[in-house]
């Protein structure tokens, strides 16, 4: 959804995960890509072996994926198929999520 002066800014979704029970979350992972392509998202990070250059991270995964913009991700993340399959994530894996403005563009 433009802002002003039309410009508009690509949303990420920074996600840190611990497993609590892995065939529960992989349930929710097969699942997943399927979703976010039907909201036009884009996976752009996946890595269950991060490597840590700074602090301590305790996680054993990351993922960050992208929308146009926040409206997008509202439509994916509120979506009935979206949360149909998040409650496979919530009983798999504990997660801590972020929702990150990115760079603005002219539309």
């Amino acid at each position: 959804m433009p802002g002003k002066n039309g410009v508009i800014m690509t949303v990420y979704v920074l996600a840190q995960l611990t497993f609590t029970h892995r065939p529960t979350y992989n349930r929710y992972q097969d699942r997943f890509m399927d979703v976010l392509r039907r909201f036009e998202g884009r996976l752009l990070v996946a890595d269950e072996h991060p490597k840590v250059i700074e602090g301590q991270w305790r996680g054993e995964k990351v993922v960050l994926f992208s929308f146009a913009d926040e409206n997008a991700f509202h439509k994916f993340y509120d979506s009935r198929e979206y949360q149909a399959i998040s409650k496979d994530r919530n009983q798999g894996a504990e997660t801590v999520a972020l929702l990150i403005k990115g760079a603005a563009k002219e539309r």
